[in-house]
């Protein structure tokens, strides 16, 4: 039963930052601590992060937030995980010290053995099984690329003395003393290393990616019970680990898109658009791919997606690297101060592009300026391109699964830009529907905590739970969609030439 008193904390470990959020029975933020973690392109197309780090990391936001609310603290009555998917990272056994950076999901050292094992002709095989297709975005190349470039790695994890996982199933080992080391069905669906059919690990992609199946993590519902913890001390006492899920699908279920044909777009880093399909896995032929969205009481629900893998990592670009802005909240008043782009686009493919392209080789680009465009011009670019990279992927998405797409449901940080929401439900004509709970995916990780707890007794419950939530539809005439839209699709295949 939910008691109205309730309070629950969720981890959420993401590309950028360590989150502590606290949420009340009605899924509203109590508070929330967040700290940033250093991206490292140790070379150019590599992105790593410091695992530890991101560890010491989550111990501090607890801390932080527990001593926030320190009066209330009694009322909390689990934790949930979720976090950045295809991110892994190798450790001990035991300790659960890293021994070498995660490697980020936008990295793309595995490039050259993606296109070994698609000329070997394994191509189909790993589709079918794994419902994805074979792309250094999924761990699995990169972990071969791992263990060839550091056999002093791979002999340890051989010899049984190291472990590979997730961010999740690292976190929960290390915040449980290595008492679990376990992920769950969504994690793991996206490591090219398991059977969405069988709902578990497959010898045979193992063995393709050279990776051991006793250093893989046990894999459990996104509703079972991960063991508990105290944080190392920083919290007075235990609480269960229930509730894990990968960010994407923890924002899907958050939105409560429980049926088959409900979809969802989070403008986060990169943005995963998602559609529910049920309980039936279909495998598609042209880039979009087939996912686990949840597994809640042993019971699978399926997914469509579609991947970007650079949106709003383009506006931290702009500031980080190009330093033309100093914060993203500047981006949507610059964007206003000029009536178009001027013709000027920003691809940005800065590792590449995702679905519906899937080219690994191409880079960003901006194109179209003349003497006229300024600093709005290039800003503005870098906000339409993620509507434009949104719009080709819906597109894409209705194309190959035959439903007809009218509304999506959308959240993360940059929904905060009026522009870039404006601008996506012209430019893809769409209902857009947005949360106005930013923690959607930290939300999601606690609905399923709550069924896990049995809190809740079904997703009908969740439906119950208030809700705020914004629209904007469109409202571009179609004259000028038309215009800018070929002009978008000039500049990315220039840029793929």
């Amino acid at each position: 039963m939910l008691d109205n008193d309730a309070l629950f904390l969720a981890i959420d470990q993401s590309t950028s930052a360590t989150k502590a959020i606290l949420f009340n029975s009605s899924g509203e933020v109590v508070d929330q601590v967040s700290l940033p973690h250093q991206q490292i392109y140790a070379k150019p197309g590599w992105v790593e992060h410091d695992a530890e780090a991101i560890y010491q990391n989550t111990l501090l936001v607890v801390d932080k937030l527990f001593h926030q609310n320190s009066d209330v603290w009694t009322q909390v009555s689990f934790v949930s995980i979720t976090n950045q998917r295809e991110t892994f990272v190798v450790f001990e056994r035991g300790t659960g010290k890293p021994l070498y950076h995660a490697i980020v999901w936008q990295c793309r050292r595995g490039d050259e053995i993606c296109s070994e094992l698609s000329a070997s002709g394994v191509d189909d095989l790993i589709r079918q099984k794994t419902g994805l297709k074979i792309d250094t975005y999924f761990p699995g190349a990169k972990i071969k690329w791992l263990f060839d470039n550091e056999p002093e790695i791979h002999e340890k994890v051989s010899q049984g003395e190291a472990l590979i996982g997730t961010i999740d199933s690292y976190l929960i080992y290390r915040l449980t003393r290595g008492q679990v080391f376990a992920t769950d069905h969504s994690n793991a669906s996206r490591t090219l290393l398991y059977d969405i059919h069988r709902l578990d690990w497959d010898e045979e992609l193992a063995e393709i990616f050279n990776v051991p199946m006793h250093a893989l993590p046990q894999v459990r519902s996104c509703d079972a019970n991960y063991g508990s913890t105290d944080f190392e001390g920083k919290l007075p006492s235990s609480l269960p680990i229930c509730g894990v899920m990968g960010d994407s699908q923890a924002a899907l279920f958050a939105h409560r898109c429980f049926s088959s044909g409900e979809m969802k777009v989070t403008f986060g880093t990169g943005s995963s658009i998602l559609l529910n399909i049920g309980d039936t896995p279909q495998i598609m032929e042209k880039g979009i791919v087939t996912t686990i969205a949840w597994v809640i009481n042993n019971h699978p629900t399926y997914a469509l997606e579609g991947i970007t893998n650079f949106t709003g990592a383009t506006v931290q670009w702009l500031r980080d690297q190009l330093g033309i802005i100093e914060s993203a909240d500047e981006t949507e008043k610059l964007a206003r101060s000029i009536e178009d782009n001027g013709g000027v686009y920003l691809v940005p493919a800065f590792v590449g592009l995702g679905t519906p392209y899937w080219r690994s080789d191409a880079r960003a680009a901006i194109l179209g300026l003349t003497p006229q465009a300024t600093r709005a011009h290039v800003v503005r670019a870098g906000l339409e391109s993620i509507a434009y990279i949104i719009h080709d992927v819906l597109e894409h998405l209705e194309s190959e699964s035959g439903i007809e797409l009218t509304e999506v449901f959308a959240d993360g940080g940059a929904t905060r830009n009026q522009f870039l929401m404006q601008f996506t439900s012209d430019i893809t004509q769409m209902r857009l529907t947005v949360s106005e709970t930013p923690e959607l995916s930290a939300l999601g990780a606690v609905f399923a905590g709550m069924l896990g707890m049995v809190l809740v007794s079904s997703v009908d419950d969740l439906h119950k739970l208030p809700r705020k939530c914004r629209s904007f539809t469109p409202q571009l005439e179609d004259v000028k969609r038309q215009e800018w839209l070929k002009g978008w699709r000039q500049a990315v295949r220039k840029t793929l030439s």
